[in-house]
């Protein structure tokens, strides 16, 4: 592997064509519209967002739990846009991009600098840059927080390089309020202390003592626990933390084992890709996690058997390791049982165990130089072609969740959002059908029947429509949403004292909930003129 010097001009000439391909990859992001999934809370039906940067909305972005997460930094980005641009689909995805880009360009920097291994690290960008795993984290709008926490990840990796080449407090602080700002952005950043610890042994090979470099780490780790703690906090007042008895803890240590190996799988073969996988639940045996935890074991005795001699593999390893858990589903976070954005920052690793692994295994082959460099273009080609191939699948929601049917026929999430889409097109007989579609597939299923309510409360279909949002309530009580319609369609019936009983019933689940109250006075202004 060539070394160079950080004054050839060779790298410069690289970071910028790892900058023309990423755009030339996702360059169509720019004619995408928003999706049904996550955009709505995120942008469409958000006002804060709307509304742009204000004194409010910045204290709100800093204060909000809003869509079960704590990432103020997003939402100032958000803000920001649309202050800029307005609700734009086409510009918001382009500000996607532009931070995708970007980071592909500081991983390329970071590597160069740490390893001077300078087609390694291009080759490991290049991979970053264009795997179709990673088509989510750029072209939905809503996983702003992936690419932004990423930028603040590799800036942290950065600025801490800069900081072991000359200690000093003021470069140590930079680093802890880079990371900081990454935490701010998404709490994905909560491993990146151990990812330092890794970095001091391979390739920096700190001389320090381990005491000195975990004391060194320390607050790191505190502002990773606190954001931790936020976190849970956030999500379990959310209700986006599954009930333990929904997914035991044995369940879900086997889907996180099996999950393990599955992005594996899809880092080498990705087919299928879904905006959503659910969880398979009770379904799952222990049976199911033999031979994925024989795989993990194997490879981390090989990887900590050749650590001295090839630290590339274990700093690889593990890094693909700690920064899948905090995603990897112990503590479940919804309904999915894994999902290609919780790769973006994790395949990394494997990518580094590849560039520098394949090298070393040809070393002796006199035409290693050659082989290698038509496999990675090879590879790299397969990889641009397979991406620009499924990128078209997220122009809009029902391309979206037309292909995760395709993928899943049985899939009731697909279905119940392709409805929503169809739904928001006004086309009321085509979400119907998928509306009915997923509750064949899980007659539990809430939203279908609160969607079903609201399809035939517009086509004034009132007694069916509150048959629906009854039902629905029925399987979810304390969604507030079902009930406020509930209380609608009853007073339209006429059944006033029914709807104000179903508005004191929101107003006890979530006191103060100001649509309550403005449809409460509202019925009783019906009630006092009947």
């Amino acid at each position: 592997m060539r070394k160079i010097t950080h004054k050839s001009h060779v790298p410069w000439v690289i970071g910028a064509a790892l900058a023309v391909i990423t755009i030339a990859v996702f360059c169509r992001v720019a004619t995408f519209d928003f999706i049904t999934y996550d955009d709505h809370s995120y942008i469409t039906a958000n006002p804060r967002v709307q509304a742009g940067l204000s004194v409010k909305n910045i204290v709100w972005a800093f204060t909000s739990s809003h869509a079960s997460n704590w990432h103020p930094l997003t939402w100032l980005s958000l803000m920001l846009d649309c202050q800029v641009f307005g609700p734009d689909a086409g510009r918001l995805h382009l500000t996607n991009l532009f931070f995708h880009t970007a980071n592909t360009v500081l991983l390329f920097i970071l590597l160069l600098r740490i390893t001077s291994a300078l087609w390694a690290s291009a080759f490991v960008a290049a991979a970053f840059a264009i795997h179709p795993l990673h088509i989510q984290s750029v072209a939905w709008v809503a996983e702003r927080k992936d690419v932004l926490s990423a930028l603040f990840w590799f800036l942290t990796m950065l600025l801490y390089v800069r900081y072991t080449e000359r200690s000093s407090i003021g470069r140590y602080v930079l680093t802890l309020f880079a990371f900081a700002l990454g935490l701010m952005a998404k709490p994905m950043l909560v491993t990146l202390p151990v990812i330092l610890l890794l970095l001091d042994y391979w390739p920096l090979k700190r001389k320090d003592s381990l005491t000195r470099l975990l004391l060194e780490k320390l607050p790191f780790v505190f502002f990773a626990g606190v954001s931790s703690v936020i976190t849970l906090v956030v999500q379990a007042q959310s209700g986006a933390v599954r009930d333990i008895v929904k997914f035991p803890f044995d369940i879900r240590v086997i889907n996180a084992l099996v999950s393990y190996v599955k992005y594996i799988l899809k880092m080498f073969w990705p087919v299928n890709l879904s905006v959503f996988y659910l969880h398979p639940g009770r379904s799952l045996h222990f049976s199911d996690a033999v031979i994925p935890t024989l795989l993990l074991v194997a490879v981390t005795v090989l990887a900590i058997r050749f650590a001295r001699t090839r630290g590339y593999l274990l700093f690889g390893w593990l890094w693909y390791i700690c920064t899948l858990l905090p995603v990897i589903g112990l503590v479940q976070v919804g309904d999915q049982a894994m999902a290609d954005r919780y790769t973006y920052i994790p395949l990394i690793g494997l990518f580094i165990i590849i560039a520098w692994g394949l090298p070393e295994l040809l070393a002796r082959y006199v035409f290693r130089k050659t082989v290698l460099a038509i496999a990675a273009a090879a590879v790299l080609l397969a990889m641009a072609v397979s991406t620009c191939m499924q990128l078209g699948y997220w122009q809009n929601s029902i391309t979206i969740f037309e292909r995760a049917i395709e993928v899943n026929p049985n899939g009731r999430f697909a279905q119940a959002n392709l409805g929503v889409a169809f739904l928001r097109k006004n086309s009321y007989d085509d979400a119907i059908v998928h509306f009915e579609k997923a509750l064949q597939i899980d007659p539990c299923d809430a939203m279908s029947h609160l969607n079903i309510g609201v399809v035939l409360f517009r086509k004034n279909k009132i007694d069916e429509a509150v048959s629906h949002f009854e039902k629905a309530a029925a399987i979810d009580p304390c969604d507030v949403p079902t009930r406020l319609n509930l209380a609608t369609a009853l007073a339209k019936q006429g059944k006033t004292q029914r709807a104000i009983e179903q508005c004191d019933e929101i107003l006890r689940i979530a006191p103060g909930r100001s649509e309550a109250i403005e449809l409460r006075r509202q019925i009783i202004q019906q009630q006092q003129r009947q």
